[in-house]
């Protein structure tokens, strides 16, 4: 299944950073590859089968992912 969303910016994946989640969610760092903020390094919480240089699209780029689901 394939979901297009006009208003998203692609983003190339260059490091995978681990799993985070029982429910396959990898938190992975992507540069933003066009729009205002172009070149910008972003954290991310990415759902399915991933690998460096993928492309994936970003609904916004303002706000980074939170933490970094360390338990205490």
């Amino acid at each position: 299944m394939v979901i297009i969303i006009e208003d998203a910016m692609p983003a190339e994946v260059i490091q995978m950073l681990g799993r985070a989640g029982a429910k396959g969610i990898i938190r992975v760092k992507c540069r933003v590859a066009d729009g205002k903020d172009k070149g910008k390094i972003l954290t991310r919480n990415v759902i399915g089968p991933l690998k460096l240089g993928d492309f994936v699209r970003l609904r916004e780029t303002e706000i980074e992912s939170a933490g970094g689901g360390r338990r205490r």
